[in-house]
């Protein structure tokens, strides 16, 4: 590809003609901005903010965007634009490898460009859903276009399992590209370079060895319900909803109000089991986090290779994802919170990382699991098995059996091996415990 383009999309270059005041100071609120929003999220990203850190007034940021809601969307956008010309740089290449080898490249290159200070970062696209019906519309619209490019990286598609499957696949991918931005930094970034190839060769070959077996034990709700300490189950109900509502509204769409709405019981009710929405949404993640963690013991329990216990561990939280009821709390909530809850939260998150490490490493070594960067592979499963909700669409539309195949495949045979095709309906075991 040529460098140059290259270089252009990650900058996000000016346009060949200078630009007036206007322009420069409306880019320069939409930087400050999209920073607040990564931060804060779009909700707690307020005008006054925004104002204070271009050395504005309010007033004065209201000449360009009349509206704090106006301001989120425009940034929105101008993210999305950007994406978009890195998938359309992508898709230029000659193969599908060398498409996916490519994104992954310009998001590493990106990450290494705002490190740098010569690029500006892109803003978490998962509070477009926190915006007013007629403002998320559009961008929604905008971001389906930007998917079907990517799916595109694997097209033509002559029948409808095969695009099905690589509807998984480019899902999967976009994830692993946002993902980045919680995790890249931990390295130099002298190692970017190596990084970058690491993740593409998960892509490419997968997890699973060749010689490990492609079934999967799914563990009822039931079984995780059992090996959890007790709820009360007025809490449980609390937090199942909160959970659901954060997934879909972020932190600040998921309110007290529209939480006890839903349940038909009174504010009196949510504060005798809870203090305040903060310890509601830290129990969310808590309770997550357990209910993660309990399948990878279970799973760790009845396998017999760590390939056994690491797929067991996904199909459930796969499963978990695509039912909805009860899904899991996306991470994407975490930016609102205060700093000392979402310490606590990271924490977690950092030992449920290492805890599919340490059945990576053990995986390679027994033959089962292909060898990999471990560190790497957990995030990659982590950003699969967050973003797996946003599919539960696409997932009821399947056997819930194929479902859960084809998008655990990503990880267990790589983007490119269709062989999936011919073996996900056998994927669950026989024996596996029914979740309803």
């Amino acid at each position: 590809m040529d460098s140059a383009a290259h270089h252009a999309v990650l900058n996000n270059a000016p346009r060949p003609r200078s630009r007036t005041r206007f322009e420069t100071k409306r880019e320069a609120i939409l930087d400050a901005a999209a920073n607040l929003i990564n931060h804060r999220g779009a909700r707690g990203a307020t005008l006054q903010h925004v104002a204070a850190a271009v050395g504005l007034n309010t007033t004065s940021v209201t000449y360009y965007f009349k509206r704090k809601e106006l301001l989120a969307a425009a940034v929105f956008e101008r993210s999305l634009q950007r994406i978009q010309a890195m998938v359309e740089v992508a898709a230029a290449e000659p193969c599908p490898r060398d498409r996916v080898f490519r994104f992954i490249r310009l998001h590493v290159d990106l990450r290494a460009a705002v490190i740098a200070g010569t690029a500006k970062a892109l803003v978490n696209l998962s509070d477009i859903r926190t915006l007013d019906h007629d403002l998320q519309r559009p961008l929604i619209d905008h971001y389906m276009q930007i998917f079907r490019l990517v799916r595109g990286f694997w097209g033509p598609f002559s029948e409808a399992p095969r695009r099905e499957l690589c509807t998984a696949r480019a899902h999967m991918l976009l994830e692993v590209a946002f993902w980045l931005p919680a995790w890249l930094e931990r390295y130099a970034i002298n190692d970017f370079d190596r990084v970058s190839r690491r993740i593409c060769s998960i892509l490419e070959e997968g997890l699973a060895a060749q010689s490990a077996g492609r079934q999967a034990r799914l563990f009822s709700d039931e079984a995780l319900r059992g090996a959890m300490p007790g709820h009360d189950r007025a809490a449980e109900s609390f937090l199942r909803v909160a959970t659901r509502l954060i997934n879909e509204s972020g932190y600040r769409g998921a309110s007290i109000v529209r939480i006890v709405g839903e349940l038909n019981v009174t504010k009196g009710s949510f504060y005798h089991h809870l203090d305040a929405k903060d310890d509601l949404v830290l129990e969310c993640f808590r309770h997550s986090y357990k209910r993660v963690a309990v399948a990878q013991w279970l799973a760790h329990r009845e396998g017999a290779s760590e390939w056994e216990r690491l797929s067991g561990a996904i199909a459930t939280l796969v499963d978990i994802q695509f039912r909805a009821d009860w899904p899991l709390t996306r991470t994407t909530a975490l930016q609102a919170l205060p700093a000392d809850l979402r310490a606590d939260v990271v924490r977690r998150s950092d030992r449920i990382a290492l805890r599919f490490m340490g059945t990576l490493v053990d995986g390679i070594r027994d033959g089962s699991i292909n060898p990999v960067d471990p560190m790497i592979a957990s995030q990659l499963i982590l950003s699969t098995l967050n973003s797996a909700y946003d599919l539960k669409g696409w997932a009821a539309r399947l056997p819930r059996e194929r479902a859960i195949a084809f998008y655990a495949s990503t990880l267990a045979d790589g983007v490119f091996d269709d062989a999936v095709l011919a073996w996900s309906d056998g994927f669950l075991q026989p024996d596996a415990p029914a979740t309803q």
